[in-house]
């Protein structure tokens, strides 16, 4: 059964970005059950992006990484954005003093061709599916949670795809591809996800 977070139109209209993220995180903080969607009855690129944001670092609490994919016991859970500085900033608002599993977290802003080596979870903004194939190449065999937004996402090799439905931010997930890059998901994860795939190239 899905949730829907509705907030009042008039709050939206009145509050700034850093404002939507917070009340976006009091509903997503890490320890409560995920929500498979978030009402965008506002329309708007900075909403989406603000709604994908919260998401993305509560991915991270029903993620798990190999030990081999930290240098040490207290280095950071690593989250990069790929091709949207707007959402890097907003998602290093959300994140900024919180910690997963224990490890802080660190976010960078990223443009294609740049190093990924030492990100952990790496979105991957518009619908380039040929960015994502080239991606996947140079992430090589480091564990990596890769996030679109993409039409056929996974079949392009994502773990997680981004949809809009109904004016909401949903996802699917790609069981093959989490195994692939060494990502283990919570079934807590895939029991609110729009739909869970396996067998998907």
């Amino acid at each position: 059964m899905y949730t829907t977070l509705r907030f009042p139109v008039a709050a939206w209209r009145s509050a700034c970005a850093a404002c939507a993220a917070l009340l976006l995180l009091g509903a997503l903080a890490v320890g409560a059950p995920l929500q498979a969607s978030v009402s965008a009855t506002v329309p708007g690129v900075a909403l989406e992006r603000s709604v994908k944001a919260a998401f993305l670092y509560k991915f991270l609490g029903y993620a798990e990484f190999p030990a081999s994919a930290f240098a040490d016991a207290t280095a950071p859970i690593v989250i990069g954005v790929l091709g949207a500085d707007d959402m890097a900033a907003e998602l290093a608002r959300i994140v900024a003093g919180r910690t997963v599993n224990g490890r802080p977290l660190a976010v960078r802003s990223l443009k294609e061709g740049d190093a990924i080596a030492g990100v952990h979870l790496l979105f991957v903004a518009g619908n380039d599916g040929g960015r994502v194939g080239r991606i996947l190449r140079a992430a090589g065999q480091q564990p990596l949670l890769l996030v679109t937004e993409s039409d056929g996402g996974l079949q392009q090799g994502s773990v997680i795809n981004f949809k809009i439905i109904d004016e909401r931010v949903r996802f699917d997930v790609s069981l093959d591809a989490a195994e692939r890059n060494n990502v283990k998901l919570s079934s807590r994860l895939l029991t609110v996800a729009h739909q869970v795939r396996k067998g998907v190239n």
